[in-house]
């Protein structure tokens, strides 16, 4: 052999003795012939120990997990038989007893003339690489499950014809479609009829333009109500930079929507009442003195019945000017409340029989209560709430002209008690939703919207908020939360 056939060959030795590989070369009788350095680490044995054995006795030299060494065993014994290479993922247990993972490769060696040899055994520990995968794959679940929760928020993905091909990260939660009932459908089921012409359309073309979009709008849940959002689209590209689709994010922003709705509408109402007290004053001087003249005139006994009769009708107008009056002052004054602890469901079964005193429809309306019972007590003026359930029961009763059922239910919510009055009448046009607090502002052809507006006032004054939900021929719900009593 010359000097370089020499030297080529103690390198090759050395490349497979230093190599950071498990190396296991044995002959067709299962007797292990070489070993390289990796072999002798694991098992903490010197070559010479090594040399001789049964390679699986080497590997598993403890006999533990007879289970995957019959495995291992049967795939080496296929490569045998079949003289064919073979792939097995396996583990085995280090010299410290810690199990390791190694992707091994087997290759039988064979001579010219096809017969077996001996067989070449590679393997490569994959441990630790697992061990990260498995790390990456827990926090990959821990995202999904942390972006599936987040209710606020909803992401989706469509494709090029506008079908959605992704549905994830709180989008079920958010307009009520599950995965199964909206993936692959068109993107405009989430969208207005009016919209999915014009404005969707616009949205996709400035994306495509300027790589993205952003702006408050309205999307529709499942059950075809509307709900504020801020909706980010940008483009969804392949590896190539190609545009395949749209990545949708959607933000619900009703509970902003609802909290600016509600500092505006108390910045309206505190400017309203300091203009309705000041008309109040100023029609009250010259109506003191018309009603003081009328008394005086009727009071006369030589006066024409014809006049008489004119002068009552003038006066019962006047006194309807003076209820009016006394209503604007009523609205205009904060008054604080006389607070004592009550029982909520106690306070609503008192105002049901007091309603038998007003002028309701004829129709027949369906009372249903569904009061939770141990509910903690709130602090409240009695008189005051009365009279707020009072007004919310009588304008049920008024829009189920036809009949209907009005619920009344009472719910714990941990931080509040809330009441949603429900009725199944016309509804209210969401036109009309954002002035149904409002001054003056009446869907009655003999109201004098103020009602509600003294309603508005107690539940502020109270600490509390009310709210309305509404839609045109499927009733309406009044919401109101009050503070738990400390």
């Amino acid at each position: 052999m010359n000097f370089f056939a020499q030297r080529t060959e103690r390198l090759l030795i050395r490349l497979v003795d230093d190599a950071n590989v498990f190396v296991l070369y044995f002959d067709e009788k299962g007797k292990v012939i070489v070993c390289n350095k990796k072999i002798s680490q694991i098992t903490s044995k010197k070559r010479q120990e090594l040399v001789g054995k049964e390679w699986l006795n080497v590997l598993y030299c403890d006999n533990s997990s007879p289970i995957k060494q019959q495995m291992f065993k049967a795939v080496m014994d296929d490569s045998i038989r079949y003289k064919r290479p073979n792939n097995f993922e396996g583990a085995i247990v280090d010299c410290d007893k810690n199990e390791r993972l190694v992707s091994w490769s087997i290759t039988p060696i064979t001579t010219a003339t096809d017969e077996l040899e001996g067989i070449l055994l590679i393997g490569n520990d994959i441990t630790e690489l697992k061990e990260r995968e498995a790390s990456l794959k827990k926090i990959d679940d821990t995202l999904k499950n942390i972006f599936s929760n987040i209710k606020e928020y909803a992401l989706f993905v469509i494709n090029l014809d506008g079908n959605i091909t992704y549905y994830g990260m709180g989008s079920e939660a958010l307009f009520g479609w599950q995965k199964n009932e909206i993936i692959f459908k068109h993107v405009s089921k989430l969208f207005s009829e009016e919209d999915v012409k014009v404005l969707l359309p616009d949205i996709l073309e400035q994306v495509k333009r300027t790589g993205e979009y952003e702006d408050e709008l309205e999307l529709i849940k499942k059950d075809g109500i509307g709900f504020p959002v801020i909706l980010s689209v940008s483009k969804f590209l392949d590896t190539q930079g190609n545009l395949i689709g749209f990545i949708f994010i959607a933000k619900d922003i009703t509970e902003r929507r609802k909290l600016e709705y509600q500092v505006f509408q108390g910045e309206k109402m505190a400017a309203i009442g300091q203009l309705a007290a000041g008309m109040a004053h100023e029609i009250n001087n010259p109506l003191f003195v018309i009603s003081g003249r009328l008394e005086m005139l009727l009071e006369g006994q030589s006066m024409p019945q014809e006049i008489r009769d004119d002068l009552n009708i003038v006066n019962t107008q006047a006194d309807r000017i003076r209820k009016l009056v006394d209503r604007l002052l009523k609205f205009s004054r904060k008054s604080n409340p006389k607070l004592e602890k009550l029982n909520l469901n106690e306070v609503i079964e008192g105002v049901l029989p007091l309603l038998s005193y007003h002028k309701l429809p004829d129709a027949k309306i369906e009372l249903e209560k569904d009061f939770e019972q141990g509910i903690p007590y709130i602090e409240g003026d009695l008189n005051q709430l009365q009279e707020v359930f009072i007004n919310l029961f009588i304008n049920a009763y008024q829009a189920m002209k036809q009949g209907g059922k009005l619920k009344i239910k009472t719910h714990n919510d941990g931080n509040q008690l809330e009441v949603r009055i429900s009725d199944t009448g016309p509804g209210v046009s969401q036109q009309n939703l954002k002035n149904i607090f409002m001054p003056f502002f009446s869907t009655k052809s003999d109201g004098t919207g103020l009602g509600l507006s003294i309603v508005y006032n107690i539940i502020n004054n109270h600490n509390g908020t009310i709210d309305i939900e509404s839609q045109v021929d499927r009733g309406t719900t009044f919401i109101i939360k009050l503070p738990l009593a400390k």
